[in-house]
């Protein structure tokens, strides 16, 4: 069997309390086995104190007497061939069913104790370590601040694409870089993420001059909406070299003084770092800034309450007021970074359906052995298909195995989705192997190792496919091909041929005009998607592939997948909606459903 040990992540969930996230450090005691073996998982995954939202999280209910009690199926157990294509087999204990097998497939559909399924902001520090624009792309298809590495992108916005620039540095940092070619003309730079409310967030910038005729500032935003509605924690850099503090709010271009101006330093050099950060809670804001060089200030300068805007992006506006006579200057921003944040409506899956993997495709034939197998996995809170995919959402712990081909290699954990190119642009191609960084031997002896080019290093990354493969294959027990393959017993390396040669049986695929219907979809279920490929019609094929996940508390059919957007895997909606109803991309593109 491939899932049978009981010192698991659920386990510990289900042992120690009624909500307990994925999140926390490297928990070196912690234990996995070799390819196709349960892994274990830390002893203790204590919350992070903050903010109140772990990045991901697995919980379940609170502890009572059923914990404690080995659930007994009575026999005998009752098996029916229920209708539709593919066959399925309902199994039943006294008219409740226990489990759901699939003729063709391995994974195997069983109630258990009821978990939700939740992800929030994950954590990023963007240090602007690329350089874009890209001249050799034509002007329409140029990104000026590229990717952020907590997922999304950087909007750009005012006067003119030109002002906005980042330069590659040593040590793999870099500069983010806005011009300020004309006075009273606000320039805009925003993560795109829309729905962030609560967050911890810093910024470190400085101008080239000190400034001549009038100021200049540079501020963070925070729940902005657009250019006419934000908030703003602003230093003004005065022709004096003085340095003063604004908390403000601009709703409906109405600009409102949250507090006082205040001078923060005098005779201010050019070309000296200073710090802002915002920490806003629901509707209290909290702000401090100091020069880089120094020390962070434990107090807060300014501690308001409002609650004018909601939720919105975060970001940095740069301006020199009217009347400004050194222009051109620079903002040279080295860093911005979000340490906690939550969405304002993160996504939530809740149902009591647990996925696991037989050692063989289910034949249709009920046996002694099958039936002992059912037997032993009711109740079970051993990990299963989803634990094993929520083990690499954002926050997740590390687990390092203990033995087997990756003895001493990380195996679990927080996953990002490949490394950045030059232009900070992220490059697929990081299989399971190379997440944990070391090599790996395929069933017919193709050898494959890590990438040791420090510019590609792909360890802790997961592209699309290869989060499928770490799943299924190195967790789960499913052999796998090195490159493509057609035998339909291990499943391949990308997406394209996933859709055609996994291991298990076709659930449903587009008639190459409209998505599927998908009917039968249930949790554990490849779902396939024809997303950016160009081709459509009846040749499309595969460009993308995420594990259905189940329903969401907005009755929406949600999935895991690792995307470029989000940078790693995730069942969220940045950058594109993880889910498979209404009109969004992955709506209007599912190509094909298997279950493995």
């Amino acid at each position: 069997m491939s899932n049978t040990s009981r010192r698991s992540v659920l386990a510990v969930f289900a042992a120690s309390a009624a909500s307990l996230p994925l999140v926390g450090t490297a928990a070196s005691s912690a234990q996995a086995a070799g390819a196709g073996s349960a892994a274990s998982a830390a002893e203790s995954l204590a919350a992070p104190a903050g903010l109140g939202s772990a990045p991901s999280s697995v919980t379940m209910a609170p502890l009572d007497a059923t914990h404690f009690i080995r659930e007994t199926l009575r026999s005998p157990l009752t098996t029916t061939v229920l209708p539709g294509t593919p066959a399925r087999t309902e199994v039943t204990s006294d008219g409740r069913r226990v489990a759901l097998l699939t003729h063709g497939a391995r994974t195997v559909l069983l109630p258990g104790p009821e978990r939700t399924f939740t992800e929030n902001k994950r954590p990023f520090d963007d240090v602007f370590y690329r350089t874009l624009p890209d001249l050799t792309l034509p002007a329409d298809k140029r990104s000026y601040w590229g990717s952020s590495p907590g997922g999304g992108s950087w909007s750009t916005l005012g006067p003119v694409d030109s002002d906005y620039s980042t330069v590659r540095g040593p040590g793999k940092r870099g500069t983010g870089v806005i011009n300020l070619t004309t006075d009273n003309a606000s320039r805009h730079a925003s993560v795109r993420d829309d729905a962030i409310a609560d967050v911890d967030v810093q910024s470190v910038a400085r101008f080239d001059k000190v400034p001549t005729g009038e100021a200049c500032s540079y501020a963070l935003s925070f729940g902005y909406e657009d250019t006419r509605n934000n908030y703003r924690a602003r230093l003004s850099f005065v022709t004096s070299g003085a340095v003063q503090l604004r908390v403000e709010k601009e709703v409906k271009d109405v600009v409102t003084q949250l507090s006082p101006a205040l001078t923060l330093a005098t005779a201010v050099p050019a070309g000296t770092d200073w710090t802002i950060r915002v920490r806003r809670e629901g509707s209290r804001i909290r702000v401090k800034a100091w020069p880089s060089a120094s020390s962070q200030p434990s107090d807060w300068l300014v501690d308001v309450n409002d609650s004018a805007l909601g939720a919105g992006r975060v970001g940095l506006r740069a301006l020199a007021n009217q009347g400004c006579t050194s222009l051109p200057m620079k903002l040279i921003v080295s860093r911005f970074r979000v340490t906690e944040g939550t969405w304002d409506a993160p996504p939530t899956v809740t149902h009591g359906d647990w996925v696991r993997v037989l050692p063989e495709p289910f034949d249709g034939n009920w046996t002694p052995e099958l039936e002992s197998t059912v037997r032993t996995w009711s109740g079970s809170t051993a990990p299963d298909v989803l634990a094993y995919a929520a083990m690499f959402l954002p926050g997740a712990p590390e687990v390092i195995s203990g033995s087997g081909p990756a003895a001493g290699k990380k195996v679990l954990g927080a996953a990002k989705y490949g490394h950045s190119n030059e232009q900070g642009y992220r490059v697929e191609g990081a299989d399971f192997h190379e997440y944990m960084d070391t090599g790996w031997t395929f069933p017919d002896g193709t050898y494959r190792g890590p990438d040791n080019d420090e510019e590609s290093d792909q360890r802790d990354c997961l592209d699309c496919s290869g989060y499928t493969r770490m799943v299924y294959g190195y967790h789960m027990g499913v052999p796998m091909a090195a490159k493509a393959d057609t035998s339909g017993t291990r499943i391949p390396r990308v997406s394209r041929d996933m859709a055609d040669h996994t291991p298990g049986v076709r659930i449903a695929r587009t008639d190459g005009t409209n998505p599927p219907a998908a009917a039968q979809l249930q949790p554990g279920d490849l779902v396939l998607f024809n997303a950016d490929s160009g081709d459509d019609g009846p040749t499309a094929t595969a460009d993308h592939v995420g594990i259905h996940l189940g329903t969401d508390t907005a009755g929406r059919r949600r999935f895991l997948s690792s995307r470029k957007t989000i940078d790693g895997p995730t069942m969220s909606d940045l950058g594109g909606a993880s889910h498979l109803d209404g009109t969004g991309t992955y709506a209007r593109t599912l190509h094909t459903v298997h279950r493995i």
